[in-house]
């Protein structure tokens, strides 16, 4: 007996359409290994008609007032809300992530994400109206900047795109959102939901592969790029923005550091620094994945964390006990295990360090010390459940090695010395400092980082203002 595969669609100026050629992916579930959908291959005509369709949409949209838009925004985080168990149900296949941590975890914080900013869409501030020069008044307006060509990726599909859509809209912008290839069922669910609430060609979902997203980035209609994603893709959308001076927002990879002194609680840090290094199977630009810790507890320290690793569990989705669920796709299990299979000697895997099971795309919690700065797997994003631990022997030393990698995401310090974590977060080269805990989000403050991990900021009156444009006005008096 076969099942039917489910029959993913494109959604552009309202209505769900199959790539205009036909194409499709098909789409895997990571926690099985099987097929379990197709999903268009949208070539250069279908973002033709998406980008068409959102410039259409742009004035009436963009000649709104913000507490029209509010209304809007606060209706999706309703209906997000409503279809919540929908939702889960299609990232869960997407991704093979537990269900109650889906539930727990991200639908919230992805409501309250889309409510902040609907009230942030009546709260934009700048200097005020004014004479700054004899016989002149200035005004300065915000705008919106036209029609956004968002790419979102496969880690946290729904909550990427909420990061994307959310602000553009607020901002009176439209939107053309590609989902990763991997992982589309989510977000063309988000367009079912959001196609009912706002008008046609507001809201656009492309779907399709690297080279859709190409066609996105070049295509002379976007007036900003906005991507999630690694390095070397945010470098290629820089590179193709350029050709026509497109703005472009880039939110790249990450190596956290995690500098634990000597005074710091152990187990309490162990227990956190645990969770957040394997919560999502490390598939987080954010995650604790670069331990840094004292010499003189270094020893302690690596055998409560390797107990962690032990006592953490991955399965399938519907096993409650579980941290984690499996790895994206197996490129990124071929990823994972390459950086463990390359490990040098002096390295030391004490937890984990592979493949659990045969079915699905599952790798052990996994801690590795006895490293080097220079290490291929310091300096690089595993992107997995894969915790490293050097030791340091003072402060300046743990500066050196935290910041001493291409990445500049987050950050956290463990110390019970005030002074000591303010000297660090006033010296860490990275967007976003935790101290005493790691990876916590809240919608009103920033997330985004520094070199290599990209520019621009999502979450936070920052990341709105990243969607507007600013305009000086000045009349004479006379």
């Amino acid at each position: 007996m076969t099942t039917e595969l489910r029959r993913l669609r494109n959604y552009i100026n309202g209505e769900f359409r199959d790539a205009a050629d036909g194409r499709t992916i098909d789409v895997i579930n990571p926690a099985t290994g099987e097929v379990y959908a197709t999903s268009p291959l949208s070539g250069q005509s279908d973002v033709d008609a998406a980008m068409e369709a959102a410039a259409a949409a742009f004035p009436a949209w963009r000649d709104t007032t913000p507490s029209e838009r509010q209304k809007v925004l606060l209706k999706i985080a309703d209906a997000f809300e409503e279809r919540a168990e929908d939702l889960i149900a299609a990232e869960v296949q997407n991704t093979g992530k537990p269900v109650a941590l889906t539930a727990s975890e991200e639908i919230p914080p992805m409501v309250d994400q889309i409510r902040f900013f609907a009230g942030a869409a009546r709260m934009l501030e700048g200097k005020s109206a004014g004479e700054y020069m004899e016989g002149m008044t200035s005004i300065v307006r915000r705008e919106p900047v036209g029609v956004c060509a968002q790419v979102a990726p496969w880690n946290y599909p729904m909550m990427m795109a909420v990061w994307k859509f959310a602000p553009a809209l607020a901002a009176g912008n439209t939107v053309v959102l590609k989902p990763s290839d991997t992982t589309p069922a989510s977000t063309v669910l988000m367009a079912e939901i959001i196609g009912a609430i706002v008008p046609k060609g507001v809201f656009n979902v492309v779907c399709g592969d690297r080279e859709t997203g190409r066609a996105m980035v070049e295509h002379p209609t976007p007036a900003m790029a906005s991507i999630t994603g690694s390095v070397r893709a945010g470098m290629q959308v820089a590179e193709s923005a350029s050709k026509d001076v497109k703005r472009v927002h880039l939110e790249l990879g990450g190596k956290a550091p995690v500098v634990v002194f000597e005074d710091t609680d152990i187990a309490k840090a162990v227990e956190d620094i645990a969770v957040a290094g394997y919560f999502n199977a490390g598939q987080d630009c954010t995650a604790a994945t670069r331990v840094l810790v004292h010499e003189s507890i270094h020893d302690e320290f690596v055998a409560a964390l390797a107990k962690a690793a032990t006592d953490t569990k991955t399965g399938q989705p519907d096993d409650e006990d579980v941290l984690y669920g499996p790895l994206n796709n197996a490129n990124q299990l071929k990823q994972v295990s390459g950086f463990i299979d390359r490990l040098p000697a002096h390295a030391k895997v004490e937890a984990g360090g592979h493949r659990v099971g045969d079915k699905g795309y599952f790798f052990a919690p996994t801690v590795v010390s006895g490293l080097k700065q220079d290490d291929e797997i310091v300096q690089n994003e595993v992107f997995g459940p894969v915790i490293t631990v050097q030791s340091f022997t003072d402060e300046a030393q743990a500066l050196e090695f935290a910041n001493g990698v291409e990445y500049a995401l987050a950050s956290s310090v463990w110390t019970k010395d005030h002074a000591r974590a303010m000297r660090m977060s006033k010296s860490l080269d990275f967007g976003c400092v935790w101290i005493n805990t790691h990876i916590p989000l809240v919608a009103e403050m920033p997330h985004g980082g520094y070199k290599k991990s990209g520019y621009g900021k999502d979450l936070s009156a920052y990341g709105f203002e990243d969607y507007t444009r600013i305009k000086h006005v000045m009349t004479s008096l006379g």
